[in-house]
């Protein structure tokens, strides 16, 4: 089993999806990675050789951001937009839509499950 970037790439998955299971990086950038690599993008995740795992390795360090360098990034710019008190961190700070949505009818997945509101008795 192949280990890189802190993940356990998936058993007997051609190597381009196999790499997709690292957090930063998308189908596109696995065929560069495999393409930079000189791999057959069809070859399997268990029939990787230890030179292969290790320039698979070497490109992703060098070239790009993953796991958890990329979330530690990402926490600290949405810090950042709460602490200045920008627009965007205001909404993230409220759980409401950053990117301009509607939340009248939509953005439950933000917003959270509905609250009933109870009437008063009479």
């Amino acid at each position: 089993m192949a280990r890189i970037a802190g993940v356990d790439l998936p058993r007997n998955k051609r190597i381009d999806i196999a790499l997709t299971y690292i957090f930063g990086i998308g189908h596109t950038r696995a065929c560069e990675i495999v393409a930079a690599a000189e791999i057959d993008p069809a070859k399997k995740s268990d029939d990787l050789s230890e030179q292969e795992i290790a320039a698979i390795r070497d490109h992703i360090d060098k070239n790009y951001t993953v796991e958890g360098d990329l979330r530690r990034e990402t926490t600290m710019n949405i810090r950042r937009l709460m602490d200045i008190a920008s627009y965007r961190g205001l909404r993230h700070r409220k759980g409401l839509p950053v990117r301009g949505q509607h939340t009248h009818n939509n953005a439950r997945t933000r917003k959270g499950p509905r609250r009933l509101v109870v009437g008063k008795k009479k």
